[in-house]
């Protein structure tokens, strides 16, 4: 394998982190960046939630629920029943360990630090040594056009359990967000860019939003892992959206979604028939085991895709 300096990974969602987990077994600290979406973030119980922050940094720790890959584990929820027996909004879950993490974000935002310095700290204190930072410190909350009207991201998700249907999508903000310090520096220095496999419409969208984050990818060795295995997701609605905005779900459409950037693509032995449309994007393509039900699994598909980059 060539020697990687900078190794930059997008991610959101429990795909993402699993494939930064694996990264994180295959590479330095110093070497491995993870960049995060935020377009999940939302204020419940008057209090930032972060879940595609916290589900990266709980299961880079080893702290997230094995079962569901998000929340932690050996989870207790005395606070989420006694508030629900108070008649608060109990919609969405949140154990008992899992507050803590919110409470202290949430203050520590009212006191004037930025969430990427509050990620930093978390980090440092959960054992991460690698980097991990949300693409942005301001609010850019996904929003869902639905066919019962716009929905905030965790309605659509956690409230009406993605039954609605899908019309399109708006990151509220974005025009206006600056990426969190360092972002662009470590793209514009990354000599490979991992796309997890991750919802390319509400995880990796949302980063590429930002401004200056297209800029900075163009020109940048980058390979995907496709989230969509024989036109299913493992988690998530992906595949879902995808067809109810008129795409046949398939890795070809996660390939044509990144395709204007993307060198490499990484998908699964069960599309293995999709590879020469895929490799007639201009693609390089790597076809092997994608799924990731264990630590072993995300260790061997980041060094496959490690190697698979380093050929390009």
């Amino acid at each position: 394998m060539a020697h990687l300096e900078h190794v930059v990974a997008l991610a959101g969602g429990v795909g993402g982190a699993k494939m930064a987990h694996g990264l994180a077994q295959c590479l330095p600290p110093a070497v491995l960046t993870v960049i995060v979406n935020v377009g999940d973030d939302f204020e419940h119980w008057g209090l930032k939630i972060c879940p595609d922050l916290d589900t990266v940094c709980y299961t880079l720790a080893g702290l997230a629920n094995p079962a569901t890959g998000w929340g932690r584990a050996e989870e207790s929820w005395r606070v989420f029943e006694q508030v629900r027996a108070l008649g608060g909004a109990d919609w969405f879950r949140m154990g008992d360990l899992d507050l803590a993490t919110h409470l202290e974000r949430s203050r520590r935002l009212r006191a004037g630090e930025t969430l990427s310095q509050i990620t930093a700290d978390f980090c440092r204190r959960w054992g991460i040594e690698l980097t991990v930072l949300p693409i942005t410190d301001d609010n850019v909350p996904t929003w869902v056009y639905t066919d019962i009207g716009e929905l905030p991201f965790q309605e659509y998700f956690v409230k009406q359990q993605c039954q609605p249907r899908v019309l399109g999508f708006r990151f509220d903000g974005a025009d206006r967000a600056t990426p969190a310090p360092s972002v662009i520096e470590r793209l514009r220095a990354a000599d490979l860019v991992v796309v997890c496999p991750s919802n390319p419409w509400v995880s990796i969208d949302p980063i590429l939003a930002i401004g200056g984050v297209r800029e900075a990818l163009q020109g940048r060795p980058a390979v995907a892992v496709s989230p969509i295995i024989g036109g299913k997701t493992v988690k998530g609605p992906a595949a879902k959206m995808y067809a109810e905005l008129g795409i046949q779900p398939s890795a070809l459409a996660v390939a044509q979604h990144y395709s204007a950037w993307l060198r490499g693509f990484v998908l699964d032995h069960a599309d293995a028939a999709q590879t020469e449309a895929v490799e007639s994007l201009g693609l390089v393509t790597l076809t092997t085991d994608t799924l990731m039900p264990d630590g072993a699994a995300r260790r061997r598909l980041a060094s496959e895709t490690l190697a698979f980059a380093a050929r390009l």
